[in-house]
């Protein structure tokens, strides 16, 4: 009895510590140090795909992005958007500096406030988006983690969710500057002609 007691309480706590989420906390140190303005001002591109939750690819795009800094703790991240079915989509975020490592988001079709926080290489955004889905718009959370990696390559999965249950995984690669544009710049209009 005592030994499948024990082997009850290891499970549980197994099964506990899978469900925790990653924390910001666990990147202090970690190098190379993501500084968020200095990493999109000015050109960046990014590929990615949209996965549904059973890991289908449901959509692919690319993203061409502009950022500028607005005053002493603002910038602004203009997103242009390509899907591979042809659909074009225009974001433009106006962060805000919070505090040392804690940002703020906002764009039109973010409701509320995105919150995020910077540490070592990562960044953790938090926010709810309203997703257009088909005729409808659904509100859903998007819990978004970015990772600068060696060369200036910044990795980017976001868990997107809908009343705690999974939706979906947006994946995607950003490239800065001349790398950006040594990685090709034609995007899916451009292949489809």
């Amino acid at each position: 009895m005592k030994t499948l007691r024990a082997a009850a309480f290891l499970l549980a706590a197994l099964a506990i510590g899978g469900c925790q989420d990653m924390r910001i906390e666990d990147f202090v140190g970690r190098e190379p140090r993501l500084d968020l303005y200095e990493y999109f001002d000015g050109r960046t591109r990014a590929w990615g795909m949209f996965e549904d939750r059973f890991g289908r690819v449901r959509r692919e795009f690319t993203v061409d992005i502009a950022g500028r800094r607005e005053g002493a703790d603002g910038f602004v991240l203009e997103e242009d958007f390509v899907y591979s079915d042809g659909e074009r989509e225009r974001r433009v975020w106006r962060l805000r500096r919070t505090a040392p490592g804690a940002y703020e988001g906002r764009a039109d079709d973010v409701v509320g406030v995105a919150q995020g926080r910077v540490a070592g290489n990562a960044l953790n955004w938090r926010y709810v988006l309203a997703l257009k889905v088909g005729e409808s718009t659904w509100n859903v959370d998007f819990d978004d983690w970015m990772f600068l990696q060696p060369g200036g390559v910044m990795l980017n999965r976001a868990r997107v969710s809908k009343f705690g249950i999974a939706i979906g995984e947006v994946t995607l690669s950003f490239s800065r500057g001349g790398a950006a544009r040594a990685a090709g710049s034609a995007d899916y209009a451009e292949a489809a002609q």
